[in-house]
C-alpha cells in the first residue's frame, strides 16, 4: 500500500483543496443547528420577527453555500482519483509489460488482467469515497460532538458513550473482511481465466459441442465467487444496522436525559432541538465512516494486489560487459546449456551448438522435446540454470533487452493477429514504409493475398485473425517478423499451415533474399528443415543427432524414421 502513496504525492495540493472545502461544507452544516438554537431560545422569545429573520437568512446562506462547496469538492475528487488511476493502471501495464516469462507464470495472465482492470478500479473507487467521505464525516463528528458539548455537557456524554461500541464493530469488521476481500479477488481471478479460454478456444468448443460443459465450469467459479462475495456482504452488513441500533439507543437515552433536565430547568427546549439535529448529524457521519470501511476494505486489499506487480523485482537484470570478449565468427552459441521450468526436472540438458552469420539451424523432435524453449532462452525469455548463451561472443545476459529485441524477427506458431489493418499488423509500431512492407509480404509469399483484396494493406483484420484462413495468418505473421530485416529469424513452427510448395518457395527466398540473416526453423517437416546447415534431432531435451540432413540420414535412426514416414525414403 505504502508503493501507491507516490501517486498520490503528484495530486497532494488539488486533493488539500478538496479537503479544505469539504471541511468549510462540514463547519458550515454545523452552522444550521446551531443558529436554529439560537431562534428557539434567543429570538423567539423577544417577539422581534427580524433576528428571526435574520438567523433564517445565514441558515439559508449556509444550506447554499455547503451545498456549492461539497458538489466542487466531488468533482475535485473525481477529478482528482481519475488522474491518479490513470498515471497506476499505466505503470502497471507498463510493468506487466516488462515482466519475465518466469514473473508472468507466477502471476498468470488472467490475475494480471483482473490486477488491471478491477483492482485498479477497487483502488480507484476508494480514493474517491476516501475524499468524499473520509474528511466530511470525521470532521461532522468530531464537530458535532465539539458544539454539543458546549450546548449541553451531560447529554453529549451520554452520546459519547455510544461511540466506542460502534469503534470496536468496526475494527473487527475491517479485521475479518480484508482477507475476504483478497481470497474474492483471487476468485475473480479464476473467473478472468475461465471467460479468457474460452473467448480463445470458442471455435474449438462449439466444435465438440463442450457449451454446457463450459457453461458448468463457469457456474462453478461463479458461484464460488458469489458465495465469499456472500460472506464478505454479510460481515460489512453488520457495521450499518449496529451503528443505527446503537446510535438510536444512545438517542433515546438523551430524549430521556433531555426531557429530566428540562422539567428540572438546567437546560432550554431549543437546546434539545438542536442537540437532536446535531444527533443526526453525528450518526449520518457515523454511517458514513462505516461505509468508508466498507469501500477501504476492498480497497486496499486491491491496492496490495497492485503493489505485489509494482515491487517485482527485475529477476533477469543485466550482467557487466566480458571484457575478455574476443573476435569469433560464431554468432550464435549455445554453450552447455541445461534448463527446467519447475527447477525439478529439465526440460533442456546439455544443449550445445554453435552458428555462424547467415546458416540456417533446423531444430526437429516430438512434441513436448524442448524445442520452443531452445527458442525462449535464446530471446531472453528465460535464464539458463547452467551454460551461457552469446550472440557474437556477447554473454546475451550482459546485452540490454532494447538491443537484443532489435536483433531478432520471430515468428511463433499460434502468434496473435491484432484488430488493424494488414499495415498496422506487419509494421506493428515501428514505422515502417509501405515499401519494406510491401517486400516482407513478398518474401512471405502472402504478395498473392494481398492482391485479391481491394483495401490493399488497408485490409481490416479481426482480433485472432478470424477473418482469414489458418496459413494467410501465418504468412501475415512471418511478413510481421521479415519486416525490420532482423539479424536472427527464428520461425517456430510457423509454416504448418503452409503447403508443401509455398512452404519451399517461401525457404527459397529467404535463402536468396536474407543470406546474412542467421535463421533457426522448428518445424516438424523434415522438407522444412533439410537444405539447413545444421540440424538438432532432440529427445525429452537432449540432443540425440546433430548435423546436416544427409549426415542424420546415416547416423540418426529416430531422424531417419520421420524421413521415411514424411517423405517415402526420400535421401
Amino acid at each position: 500500500m505504502k508503493r501507491l502513496l507516490k501517486y498520490i504525492s503528484p495530486y497532494k495540493w488539488p486533493m488539500l483543496l478538496g479537503l479544505f472545502l469539504k471541511f468549510i461544507a462540514a463547519m458550515l452544516d454545523l452552522m444550521i443547528p446551531y443558529l436554529l438554537e439560537r431562534i428557539i431560545d434567543q429570538a423567539a422569545p423577544t417577539g422581534k420577527v427580524w433576528p428571526i429573520v435574520l438567523c433564517g437568512g445565514i441558515m439559508v446562506a449556509c444550506a447554499v453555500a455547503a451545498i456549492v462547496t461539497n458538489v466542487a469538492a466531488n468533482r475535485m475528487a473525481t477529478y482528482n482519483s481519475g488522474r491518479v488511476t490513470r498515471t497506476l493502471r499505466h505503470d502497471l501495464f507498463a510493468k506487466v509489460s516488462y515482466l519475465s516469462a518466469k514473473q508472468t507464470d507466477q502471476f498468470t495472465v488472467s490475475s494480471l488482467i483482473s490486477r488491471i482492470t478491477t483492482d485498479s478500479y477497487n483502488f480507484n473507487n476508494m480514493l474517491v469515497r476516501v475524499q468524499r467521505l473520509g474528511v466530511r464525516s470525521p470532521f461532522l463528528l468530531i464537530g458535532g460532538i465539539c458544539i454539543t458539548m458546549t450546548l449541553d455537557p451531560v447529554l453529549t456524554l451520554v452520546l459519547i458513550s455510544m461511540l466506542p461500541i460502534i469503534a470496536v464493530v468496526v475494527y473487527l469488521v475491517t479485521k475479518y473482511s480484508v482477507p475476504i476481500y483478497t481470497h474474492c479477488q483471487r476468485i475473480l481471478d479464476r473467473l478472468v481465466r475461465v471467460v479468457q479460454e474460452n473467448a480463445t478456444g470458442v471455435r474449438v468448443i462449439k466444435a465438440l459441442s463442450k457449451s454446457e460443459h463450459e457453461r458448468k465450469r463457469f457456474d462453478s467459479v461463479n458461484e464460488e465467487l458469489a458465495d465469499e462475495d456472500r460472506k464478505a456482504g454479510a460481515i460489512m452488513a453488520v457495521t450499518n444496522p449496529v451503528a443505527t441500533v446503537v446510535l438510536n439507543l444512545g438517542l433515546t437515552l438523551v430524549v430521556i436525559a433531555g426531557a429530566h433536565r428540562v422539567n428540572s430547568g438546567l437546560t432550554e427546549p431549543g437546546t434539545i432541538i438542536a442537540f437532536l439535529s446535531y444527533f443526526t448529524i453525528i450518526l449520518n457521519a457515523m454511517l458514513g465512516i462505516t461505509r468508508i470501511f466498507v469501500v477501504c476494505s476492498k480497497g486496499v486489499a486491491s491496492a496490495n494486489r497492485i503493489a505485489e506487480v509494482l515491487s517485482a523485482e527485475d529477476d533477469m537484470p543485466i550482467f557487466a560487459e566480458d571484457s575478455e570478449i574476443t573476435s569469433t565468427p560464431c554468432h550464435i552459441e549455445m554453450e552447455h546449456v541445461s534448463f527446467s521450468y519447475n527447477k525439478v526436472q529439465n526440460n533442456l540438458t546439455d544443449i550445445d551448438f554453435r552458428l555462424e552469420r547467415g546458416q540456417t539451424l533446423g531444430i526437429i523432435g516430438a512434441t513436448g522435446s524442448g524445442k520452443s524453449t531452445i527458442v525462449n532462452l535464446l530471446i531472453r525469455f528465460y535464464d539458463p540454470d547452467e551454460g551461457i548463451i552469446r550472440i557474437d561472443g556477447r554473454d546475451i545476459r550482459s546485452i540490454e533487452r532494447s538491443e537484443l529485441c532489435k536483433k531478432y524477427g520471430i515468428a511463433f506458431q499460434n502468434d496473435f493477429i491484432m484488430a488493424s489493418s494488414i499495415r498496422g499488423n506487419i509494421s506493428f509500431g515501428r514505422d515502417l514504409t509501405d515499401e519494406e512492407i510491401n517486400r516482407a509480404i513478398v518474401l512471405a509469399q502472402a504478395k498473392g493475398m494481398l492482391d485479391e483484396l481491394s483495401e490493399g494493406l488497408d485490409y481490416g483484420l479481426t482480433a485472432r485473425g478470424t477473418n482469414v484462413s489458418g496459413g494467410q495468418k501465418q504468412r501475415m505473421i512471418i511478413a510481421r517478423a521479415l519486416a525490420a530485416r532482423p539479424e536472427i529469424l527464428v520461425l517456430d513452427d510457423s509454416s504448418s499451415a503452409l503447403d508443401y510448395k509455398t512452404d519451399a518457395e517461401l525457404r527459397r527466398a529467404l535463402h536468396d533474399n536474407l543470406p546474412n540473416t542467421t535463421t533457426i526453423i522448428i518445424a516438424q517437416r523434415i522438407s522444412s528443415i533439410m537444405n539447413a546447415d545444421l540440424i538438432l534431432m532432440l529427445d525429452e531435451g537432449e540432443i540425440i543427432g546433430r548435423g546436416t540432413h544427409e549426415q542424420l540420414m546415416k547416423t540418426c535412426s529416430e531422424y531417419r524414421m520421420i524421413a521415411d514416414t514424411q517423405m517415402g525414403g526420400v535421401r
